[in-house]
């Protein structure tokens, strides 16, 4: 057995450590939890007996357990009576302050939670969460290893129903024979996918996309290699120009994590209209944003609100910028090639592997656009994830030109791991010089100065998006000040 690593985190109160390990001759790493102090039998007591008078202490109703308005009310009413519970259930000897509050907070997991699941979404190492049925563990894929198997193990089929019904319902959904499948998400922002028996025919499911706490920004894609500061630097010019990008990769590739870096580059000057099915961007404080999620049907058919509902509303709210979290259909492509028409800034993802592919699903059923209007677009950055090494890289940077042709401007090196420069600017240096005035000296010098920042900030370890944010913003306002601090590798004081 090799242990690979262990670390501790903590599930709202309770503590948690993990341990992952590969046992020889296996395929995949063990992800071990233990919560320390909670003993098997304290377990079985928690989930057996005290979970069932918990509930019958609480006078709550049904509707208050769902109203997601009330959740900390209600998680109030339950702490208390769970610790009245725990005192009375343990000796005062088994039980220090410290301990009643980890049994409380674990007991409320347990009954009006979802138990262990909680304790994994705490977890931010982790990007997926997978329950395949009741007759094997829980799986995770965990951002350094992969994925991994848990020492955690869902009891029966209805257990994972209940989890699956419970999250269906807090959002005014349902899941039974006759909807078996939904999509949905936590109050956190996760993604949460549930099929049931027989359409899931070893059992029922839950797939669960983790919810970036911590999103991404563009020190952390350099500082891993994901992109090289002056690939980054003149994406940022081109957006601080109001140049208009489209972010494409396969699934998992990274395309969201991306577009939610970049928009780091926005001046906090400008209003932002973001458009999502379900929450995953994250801004910074500083810029003036207002983020849009659509809204599925209730079960009679009623109320849903589209990605285009919210695309043709934002249209409205005078924005200086909208970024679309994935466009799918052709009215939603019309629409905001329509907006980029229109003088907007766009910057948008779509599935595909490449800049290449990208063109061709914008131009063919079910998208099916006409090639005279792409120019409106600026750039398609393609995002790639090699499963093999698990490493994230801007796989390529292209120019879009008239009626949809494509001039490659970075690809990655495979062999290498590099990103090198196969060609000149070109319609981004006319465009450049058409809206700001830049020559190609010029337009050089500034790729430059903004390289040195962002290597600047990397050096630094300035990887919080609201650190970025402000080193960003300052920037626009006083340049001098930032290219200062980079140029003698000052710290820089965050107000």
């Amino acid at each position: 057995m090799t242990v690979l690593a262990t670390y501790t985190f903590h599930s709202e109160s309770v503590p948690v450590q993990v341990t992952i390990r590969r046992e020889k001759r296996e395929f995949v790493p063990h992800y071990e939890i233990k919560v320390p102090g909670i003993g098997l039998g304290t377990k079985t007591i928690i989930e057996t007996k005290l979970k069932a008078e918990l509930l019958s202490m609480m006078d709550i109703d049904l509707t208050e357990l769902l109203d997601v308005k009330r959740a900390k009310e209600i998680q109030e009413k339950f702490y208390k009576a769970a610790v009245r519970l725990l005192k009375k259930s343990f000796s005062s000897e088994e039980l220090t302050e410290e301990k009643i509050d980890i049994l409380a907070t674990y007991l409320i997991q347990h009954t009006i939670g979802l138990g262990d699941l909680d304790i994994l979404l705490a977890d931010d190492q982790l990007e997926e969460i997978v329950i395949n049925g009741p007759q094997e563990a829980v799986w995770i894929f965990h951002k350094k290893f992969g994925w991994c198997i848990t020492n955690l193990k869902m009891k029966d089929d209805e257990e994972i129903y209940n989890y699956a019904s419970l999250i269906a319902r807090k959002i005014g959904r349902q899941i039974n024979v006759l909807n078996p499948l939904l999509d949905a998400h936590l109050y956190t922002g996760d993604r949460v996918n549930a099929t049931l028996f027989p359409i899931s025919s070893t059992g029922n499911t839950i797939t669960i996309r983790k919810f970036s706490r911590n999103p991404w920004t563009v020190t952390n894609m350099i500082s891993t290699g994901t992109i090289t500061s002056d690939v980054m630097a003149l994406i940022w010019l081109m957006m601080q120009n109001e140049l208009s990008l489209l972010i494409s990769g396969g699934t998992g590739s990274g395309k969201t994590s991306f577009l939610n870096a970049i928009a780091g580059f926005i001046p906090a000057n400008q209003r932002v209209i973001s458009i999502e099915d379900t929450r995953e961007l994250t801004l910074p404080r500083y810029l003036q944003w207002v983020p849009l999620v659509t809204r599925e049907p209730n079960p009679e058919g009623k109320g849903e609100v589209t990605m285009l509902d919210l695309l043709v509303n934002s249209l409205r709210m005078r924005p200086d910028r909208i970024i679309v979290g994935e466009v799918r259909k052709q009215r939603e492509a019309e629409v905001m090639f329509e907006a980029m028409h229109t003088g907007h800034s766009v910057y948008a993802t779509l599935h595909a592997d490449n800049a290449e592919q990208t063109i061709t699903r914008l131009t063919t059923p079910p998208i099916n656009l006409p090639k005279e209007v792409l120019d409106a677009l600026a750039g398609i950055v393609v995002q790639f994830r090699h499963r093999r090494y698990n490493i994230r890289r801007t796989l390529e940077f292209a120019e879009v030109h008239k009626n949809g042709k494509l001039h490659m401007l970075y690809r990655w090196d495979s062999k290498k791991d590099t990103l090198p420069q196969v060609n000149s600017l070109s319609r981004t240096a006319d465009l450049l010089n058409l809206y700001a005035g830049m020559t190609e000296k010029e337009i050089q010098a500034d790729i430059d100065e903004k390289t040195l920042i962002l290597d600047w900030m990397v050096k630094k370890k300035y990887f919080g998006i609201d650190e970025v944010g402000h080193i960003i913003s300052t920037y626009y306002n006083y340049p001098e000040e930032v290219v200062g601090a980079a140029e003698k590798n000052k710290s820089w004081v965050f107000e």
